[in-house]
């Protein structure tokens, strides 16, 4: 690859396909901008030509998006304009590209885009390996952001009414209703609100738990963010640069009640859904009655309605044989709350995910016997690797703004990323060699990820299965914790555990890290399951590579799943709020 950029002007290159695919537009010839694309090419598009999410792949796909799918025309994407200098990659033949960013208008929006060029080998024509457009703004509706923000003086208000009478006024909804009703007030629910407030959205959420924070305050003691910090960052409010790289989760928790009352979210706790929610086809609202923590209730008609409640769901607790007989406790990892309430006791965890290790590495550290009963694969790798390999130069403190690094993040086509982790995992492998080596002796299983490309691929299909290690893997290579390998739970006893090959295992305690329901359970108990049978599935990949079911038309009108990491909450939230928006005013009609 040596030589591969001599003598080319990365940024003229960059502009000249650029000016060649609006040209092509401009004709109206799907064909000709579908041929500026490599073979294996993929144009990745956030609502600019639709009202969805695609990554159409090669020439064909192209065209056919712009022929078919979406409406290609002189005004489609004009005023495309470098932002910045091009930049050069070089991580094999294929993924050797100048990448370049831009912004751009549609009709209706402005946008922000990014090009990645790989020159054809026989050819030499330089043409787009990824190429992304996304909305970033609707024109005439502003975030209230920088120079837009508000003046928000009180000796100003025609009403006189101060700022604290204006808050309580706003939560109350004595005489109105919300336009968003969220249900859920971890992350997902609070980042939907808060772009949605920008957007001068009229935005309720209502949250079961005391405060706010609780879905994570109520989690094991010694749960901490296993992504570095630089990766979590909240809409409109990073977090301190005095804070750890990896924080605790009652940091987080504090964090996110904080960030609620700073952005000035209407929230509801200690609210509970009462009976089914109902969409009205012809006044087009729905009907949600909310159980207040006083024992009132209200009956609110918002046009739209969020299900926040967690890309996990409910806990999976699996039917054991003679579960019934254990003389000891059966908690499942949801519920458990300190290794110091199990004080020199034989504890059994079943599963291997992120909480079996950190609560392995909790009750270790309390004097229990742990033994981890494995019985599937785990993908682990270290969060030194995370922070200086996968991270590196992007989340890791040494990168471009958050912004900036989320617009060349979530640019990146899944097929695309998934190959570019292929890559990055073997070297976040080298790394942990020691490590690894040391848990396929001591009997832990490993995997490498879907196509050897590591955890974050894994994250995206499946939302589990992995483990960031923070102390916990070491246990297991120095024999401190357990590990029951491969064979499955035949029946418990009142004492332990008899496994499918006849040996047994006793236990005092018998901890179930077994995962979730899904967030289509949740959805199906909340709205029944006529409803949920209407919406699509939620999370994985679908055949273009993007996530099934979230942020975006679930087919159900006003109907809108949110879910995901604080990168995802924080990056996606714009687009979902975007939507909504664009519905509210009339420019997406349905």
């Amino acid at each position: 690859m040596a030589g591969t950029f001599d003598g080319i002007d990365l940024k003229t290159t960059a502009k000249d396909w650029l000016d060649h695919f609006v040209a092509a537009l401009n004709s109206g010839d799907a064909k000709k901008a579908a041929a500026l694309f490599l073979t294996e090419g993929y144009w990745r598009d956030l609502l600019s030509l639709s009202w969805n999410f695609r990554t159409l792949k090669g020439p064909e796909g192209v065209e056919q998006y712009l022929s078919q799918d979406a409406k290609i025309g002189g005004d489609a994407i004009t005023n495309l304009e470098l932002q910045g200098e091009a930049t050069t990659m070089e991580l094999t033949k294929e993924l050797t590209f100048i990448q370049a960013a831009f912004s751009f208008e549609t009709p209706i929006a402005h946008g922000q885009g990014v090009v990645r060029l790989n020159q054809d080998p026989t050819t030499k024509q330089w043409l787009a390996l990824t190429f992304y457009t996304g909305i970033e703004e609707l024109k005439g509706y502003p975030e209230h952001v920088g120079p837009l923000r508000p003046k928000n003086t009180q000796a100003e208000r025609e009403d006189r009414k101060t700022w604290k009478t204006h808050r309580a006024e706003s939560v109350a909804y004595e005489n109105r209703d919300p336009e968003v009703l969220i249900i859920g007030g971890g992350q997902s629910g609070l980042t939907a609100a808060a772009r949605l407030g920008q957007l001068d959205i009229d935005t309720l959420i209502i949250e079961r738990n005391p405060r706010i924070g609780d879905n994570w305050r109520n989690r094991y003691d010694f749960l901490t963010l296993h992504d570095p910090v630089w990766f979590d960052h909240l809409p409109y409010m990073p977090f301190p640069e005095t804070w750890p790289v990896f924080p605790s989760k009652d940091k987080l928790a504090d964090w996110l009640e904080l960030y609620a009352t700073a952005m000035e979210l209407n929230v509801w706790t200690s609210s509970n859904v009462q009976g089914q929610p109902k969409y009205d086809e012809t006044k087009k609202t729905w009907t949600v009655t909310i159980a207040r923590s006083d024992g009132t209730t209200r009956t609110l008609h918002p046009t739209h309605l969020i299900i926040a409640t967690s890309m996990p769901g409910e806990a999976y607790v699996p039917e054991f044989k003679g579960s019934d007989k254990f003389k000891g406790p059966i908690v499942h990892s949801t519920k458990f709350k300190s290794g110091g309430d199990h004080t020199q006791k034989k504890v059994l965890i079943i599963g291997c995910g992120t909480s079996a290790l950190d609560i392995a590495q909790d009750l270790y550290e309390h004097d229990a016997e742990v033994t981890i009963v494995q019985r599937s694969t785990t993908t682990v790798v270290s969060s030194a690797a995370i922070l200086n390999i996968v991270m590196r130069g992007m989340y890791d403190g040494t990168g471009p703004p958050t912004d900036v690094a989320d617009l060349f993040n979530f640019s990146l086509p899944f097929p695309v990323s998934k190959k570019v982790h292929s890559i990055v995992a073997p070297i976040a492998r080298q790394h942990d060699a020691a490590l690894l080596e040391g848990l396929e002796k001591a009997g832990f299983a490993l995997d490498e990820g879907p196509d050897g490309a590591g955890l974050l691929p894994k994250y995206v299909t499946r939302g589990g299965g992995y483990y960031i290690d923070v102390g916990g893997a070491n246990l297991i290579v120095e024999g401190k914790v357990k590990v029951k390998q491969g064979k499955e739970v035949d029946y418990f006893e009142e004492d332990g555990v008899v496994f499918e090959d006849g040996s047994k295992l006793e236990a005092d305690v018998i901890v179930l890290a077994t995962g979730y329901k899904g967030m289509k359970s949740t959805v199906a108990n909340l709205l029944g399951e006529e409803v949920a049978s209407r919406t699509p599935p939620i999370w994985d990949v679908n055949k273009e590579g993007e996530t099934n079911g979230l942020w975006k038309s679930t087919g159900y009108p006003h109907l809108w799943f949110h879910a995901g990491n604080l990168s995802f909450c924080r990056f996606y939230s714009k687009r979902l709020a975007l939507q909504i928006k664009a519905q509210q005013v009339g420019i997406w009609k349905v």
